[in-house]
């Protein structure tokens, strides 16, 4: 009996079948790889023919892998990672630092601070991923995580930044004005509420009601609201005077240091629901990842010292104190 020889597979095939299988999404494999989602799904069908076995189970809109997909995942995964570290070497190139955040700390308080990090560190590739899901570490192949963690959630291994600071922010025009001025928490009632709505791992996320929980405050009627997607579009309408947001450090540290937008209610307002913690996975590279840290840590001070005394936060206990 002649014996069957085993299928050669295509190594894009193998590719397209790690990111699907590390994402758990054909639709995140495929923006990972920059080609569409419909070519992945044929690559796994491809795959799974060559195969003679089905890799994944499909149900309810999920993808989960099946024990022939899981066996393949730990080999493909160990292979193309030797294989992609010995092309590094011989073409001299360097995998990059990968850096996890969520999308309005990448986008307000990371980003503009990186070219820092890069001067101090002008060797290190870094590569900024910002995700609003909390993703898993080794899977997606991130180094360190920048994570916002509540109060009493944070694992070990987690290292504290600072605290994660939440409260009303406006313009001093605003907060200033003669007749829709703010200087209590009932006057925020005349006040338009712009407010972040978004999905966090599957669950939507209003800062307006973080806030109002924390503070313990029940049904708050505000004369109109904005709502927006994204919460460097809430910060932009905030700083042209459309209203009240929900203001968040570290995010907004350099608006309110450069005075684009105050926090009216002053430190009784804020509310600490938790920290950012720095998260580093266990294949990270430990001499970077030491040194990214350091750094992470030496911006929080920068802050601080920027900060005028007056307006330090006060600990959560104090939010009783906002004028009703």
């Amino acid at each position: 009996m002649e014996r069957r020889s085993p299928p050669r597979l295509s190594l894009d095939l193998l590719r397209g079948f790690r990111a699907a299988a590390r994402h758990l999404s054909f639709t995140r494999a495929a923006q990972e790889l920059f080609i569409t989602q419909s070519a992945i799904s044929h690559e796994i069908k491809a795959l799974e023919q060559q195969l003679g076995t089905p890799l994944f189970r499909r149900s309810n809109r999920s993808l989960q892998l099946t024990d022939a997909g899981q066996e393949l995942l730990h080999a493909v995964d160990e292979a193309l990672s030797i294989v992609d570290a010995v092309a590094e070497r011989i073409t001299g190139t360097t995998k990059a630092f990968t850096v996890t955040t969520t999308v309005p700390l990448a986008s307000l308080w990371l980003g503009p601070r990186l070219a820092r990090f890069t001067r101090q560190s002008p060797t290190c590739h870094l590569r900024l991923l910002a995700s609003n899901d909390v993703l898993d570490l080794e899977r997606e192949h991130v180094d360190v995580a920048i994570r916002y963690l509540r109060n009493g959630t944070a694992p070990a291994a987690a290292e504290k930044l600072c605290d994660y600071e939440i409260f009303p922010v406006c313009t001093p025009a605003l907060a200033r004005h003669r007749s829709r001025g703010i200087r209590t928490l009932a006057d925020l009632s005349r006040q338009v509420l712009l407010d972040m709505e978004t999905a966090t791992n599957g669950r939507i996320w209003y800062d307006w009601k973080t806030w109002f929980d924390a503070m313990g405050i029940r049904g708050f009627k505000a004369a109109g609201s904005l709502r927006f997607s994204h919460y460097d579009q809430v910060v932009d309408a905030a700083r042209e005077g459309s209203g009240v947001a929900i203001g968040k450090r570290p995010h907004l540290a350099r608006h309110l240091k450069d005075g684009e937008l105050v926090a009216p209610l002053g430190d009784a307002s804020v509310a600490i629901p938790g920290g950012i913690y720095a998260v580093v996975s266990k294949t990270a590279p430990a001499d970077i990842a030491a040194a990214f840290i350091h750094w992470l840590h030496s911006e929080v001070r920068r802050d601080a010292e920027a900060r005028p005394v007056s307006s330090k936060a006060r600990s959560a206990r104090s939010r009783g104190a906002v004028r009703r």
